[in-house]
Parts: C-alpha cells; sequence; structure tokens
C-alpha cells in the first residue's frame, strides 16, 4: 500500500444518516415497486456480507416510507427511486433517531458502557408495546429495522418471531443479516428474501468517500478499495493507518493452514495491541471473510463434515471476537485462539 502518515481514527457516518446509495439499483426497484403496489410484504430479510450497504438500504426504504405514506400517492407513483432530501423533516428525523415510526433494534451497551454481544429479549420485546401502541406514526406506517439479526440471542428471535407471524395493519420490519442462510427458519418463512451482492470497485470509492469525507481521487482509498471485495466498511477499515498491511499478513496465514508458525501467529498478535479497535476489526473481518469463501466454495457439500466444522467454527470466532471488543481483552490469545481452531477444522 502507498507509504500514509499515521492518522486519526476515521468519523463515520452510520447508516441511518447517510441518505445516498451507491450500487444496489435492482434491490431498490424491488423494494420500490412492492410499495407501489400497495401490497408490499411486511417483513424483508436483507442479506449480504458486512458492509455492502445493507442498512443504508433499509434506512432510505424507511426514510422514503415514512416520507410518503399513501403507496398510491402521485410523487410515490412517479418516484424513480427511494431517494428522499437530507432536509426533509423526516430525514432529519431519522438522523437523529427521534422519529416516532421508527425503532430500530441494534447491540447497545450495558451499565458497564461495553457492548454487549447480542440483542437481548427486553429490546426485542420493545416492538411489541411498539407496534402495540395506539397512537399512531405520520400516515400510520411503523417500521422497525433489526440491525442485525445474527445478533438476537435465542429469546430475542422468538420474541420477534411472535410478533411476525401476526404483524399489524401498515408495519414494516427491515431485517439485516450477514449470514441470511443462518437465520432461524420460522423467521425466514416470514419474510421476503432481497440478498445483496458486493459492490463494484467505483462504488467502494464513492461510498467510503462521502461516508468518512475522503477524497474520491486518494489513491490510498483505492488501494483499499480494490482489496475490500464489494465492502465499504473493509476499505474504510483497510484505509485506516497500516490496515492493509495487518490484513495481507494475515490472509497470508490464513492460506497456510492447516500448517500454523507459531512464530508468526506471535508477532501477529503482537502487532494487535490493547485498545487497537481498527487493527482488531482488520484481523476478524480478513478471518471471517476466508472462512465465508471456504463456506461457500463451489465444491463445498463434496465435504459435508469439514463443511460442518467450519461452519461450527465460524460461530465460535465471531463470538470470540465480540467478547474481546465488548470488554477490550488482550488480542493475542484471540490470534492463537482462532488459528488453533481453524487448524484442527481444516485437517
Amino acid at each position: 500500500m502507498s507509504a500514509r502518515t499515521a492518522e486519526p481514527e476515521l468519523t463515520i457516518r452510520a447508516p441511518r444518516e447517510t441518505t445516498a446509495l451507491f450500487g444496489h439499483r435492482e434491490a431498490e426497484q424491488t423494494l420500490l415497486t412492492a410499495y407501489r403496489s400497495g401490497r408490499i410484504p411486511h417483513a424483508w430479510l436483507i442479506g449480504g456480507a458486512q458492509g455492502i450497504g445493507k442498512a443504508t438500504l433499509a434506512y432510505r426504504m424507511a426514510r422514503f416510507v415514512l416520507s410518503h405514506p399513501d403507496p398510491a400517492a402521485k410523487v410515490v407513483q412517479g418516484a424513480d427511486t427511494l431517494e428522499v432530501d437530507a432536509d426533509h423533516a423526516v430525514a432529519r428525523q431519522i438522523t437523529n433517531g427521534s422519529h416516532g415510526g421508527l425503532l430500530t433494534l441494534e447491540r447497545t451497551a450495558n451499565d458497564k458502557g461495553t457492548m454487549r454481544t447480542v440483542i437481548t429479549v427486553d429490546e426485542s420485546r420493545e416492538t411489541i408495546g411498539f407496534f402495540g401502541s395506539t397512537a399512531a406514526s405520520v400516515g400510520g406506517w411503523r417500521v422497525c429495522v433489526v440491525d442485525t439479526v445474527d445478533e438476537l440471542n435465542a429469546n430475542a428471535s422468538n420474541a420477534l418471531l411472535k410478533i411476525l407471524e401476526e404483524p399489524p395493519a401498515r408495519s414494516l420490519f427491515l431485517l439485516i443479516s450477514h449470514a441470511s442462510a443462518r437465520v432461524l427458519a420460522t423467521i425466514q418463512s416470514r419474510c421476503r428474501k432481497l440478498p445483496l451482492r458486493p459492490l463494484e470497485t467505483k462504488d467502494v470509492i464513492q461510498a467510503s468517500a462521502q461516508a468518512a469525507d475522503i477524497e474520491p481521487s486518494d489513491a490510498a482509498l483505492r488501494e483499499a478499495a480494490e482489496a475490500a471485495e464489494g465492502s465499504v466498511s473493509r476499505a474504510l477499515t483497510l484505509f485506516s493507518g497500516q490496515s492493509l498491511g495487518l490484513h495481507q499478513r494475515t490472509l497470508a496465514l490464513l492460506n497456510t493452514l492447516p500448517q500454523v508458525d507459531q512464530r508468526a501467529l506471535h508477532a501477529l498478535g503482537d502487532a494487535l495491541p490493547l485498545n487497537d479497535r481498527v487493527g482488531l476489526k482488520t484481523f476478524v473481518d480478513t478471518v471471517d471473510r476466508w472462512l465465508t469463501g471456504h463456506l461457500h466454495r463451489p465444491d463445498a457439500g463434496t465435504n459435508l463434515a469439514r463443511l460442518a466444522r467450519l461452519a461450527e467454527v465460524w460461530e465460535k470466532i465471531n463470538s470470540a471476537a465480540r467478547e474481546t471488543e465488548s470488554f477490550n481483552l488482550e488480542r493475542k490469545p484471540l490470534v492463537f485462539s482462532v488459528f488453533g481452531m481453524l487448524s484442527e477444522a481444516t485437517r
């Protein structure tokens, strides 16, 4: 990667603050067409790799529905996209998290200020009060964005399922998932599936530039985008500091599995100091994408036992990574644990 001086951590706009959408034109048209029909499915499962714009699309849809509550209105019937001006009152309320017609379920901080590893049942039960309230939002629509459904614990999933089974009128659920095939079958069956593909490099550059106020012409951003495999969040992570080098080192070790170079692992662990959130994200993301690639290889089904082992390890690694991040644990034990599990699973 081209030489860059160390920079402070990027300030990145959250999906609820982002009104522009890059790529995903077909998915956007699917949502718009369904809404214009007046018979839109009440629940959508928006799936795809992490960081490709799923949450951005979900909030874009929520913004459009809450701004234009009548599907038969001329402005809706004549719309080409789901775009709503950032200065629109509804757009500003959604950005500020103050719109009464929108509920977001996502991981929150506990009493000690650290992020929980899951979305709890108490948070999921908020949907019952939200959709059961007699006070209607403007136009009667209520929208719930779940970011992500993968992070619901078992009880939270069941609580959400109850209201998905008997949805109130003019309710819309937008469930985001990084691994939609692993979502409870009972939840999947009540959703219209909307899979998103990774973005093209040009779209990754434009979306990254807007999200973090970077010049699109920045050579380092282009290099990060080209290595990001269609993910904006990954491009921004790689763009930060020495993350691209860390990604390359991790990937090189992954590609030697099931063999493990202990000295190289020690060096990799030392390159992930405590409090380095960006480095941790880069390491976990690289492992996650490597595993995802192996789980979806064309020949994966020829060795079902190996496939099952990798799927189990995938869950354990993501759980361990969330705990390491939440409690700010030492990184080196995580590195050794991850490669130990992967070495065993790939033998």
